[in-house]
């Protein structure tokens, strides 16, 4: 169940969405805001390819070939990152992350995930269930925001 969002979490998944809208990807804009326990912003991240890649059309428009190639907000996030992540929340636009993501934030440190409240798309579903096991048994909390502007 979703919870409404506090002023800080608007604040930060205003952000995240601001972040979002740097991607180039024409099908998913996605961004991750990090934040510490004092609300500091950690890191920024949206999906896109690595830096110095082209990010052409046709790479882009592609997905077999894009997935192949692109970093989600997620890994830029945490890639990006000066400092320890121990104990940190990320907030991400659109949906939960996928597996591999969720494996980089547990990794990480960070001990919890916002999303806003979403139906999740069909051909996400296998991974982000992947998600919540693998979140449950590190101790991470995935946490369903509503938002009123999403």
């Amino acid at each position: 169940m979703a919870e409404q969002a506090t002023k800080w979490q608007k604040r930060f998944f205003d952000m995240a969405y601001l972040v979002a809208s740097w991607s180039k990807d024409p099908s998913s804009q996605i961004g991750a805001v990090i934040v510490d326990s004092q609300n500091r912003v950690i890191s920024t991240g949206y999906n896109g390819l690595p830096v110095g890649v082209k990010d052409s059309d046709e790479r882009l428009k592609d997905r077999a070939t894009k997935y192949k190639m692109i970093l989600h907000a997620e890994e830029n996030a945490i890639m990006f990152a000066k400092q320890n992540l121990n104990g940190c929340r990320i907030y991400v636009t659109k949906m939960p992350p996928c597996a591999h993501c969720a494996a980089l934030i547990i990794q990480s440190g960070i001990k919890f995930v916002y999303v806003p409240e979403t139906e999740i798309p069909e051909r996400w579903k296998e991974s982000t269930e992947l998600t919540s096991q693998m979140f449950s048994e590190a101790g991470v909390c995935l946490k369903f925001v509503k938002l009123d502007h999403v």
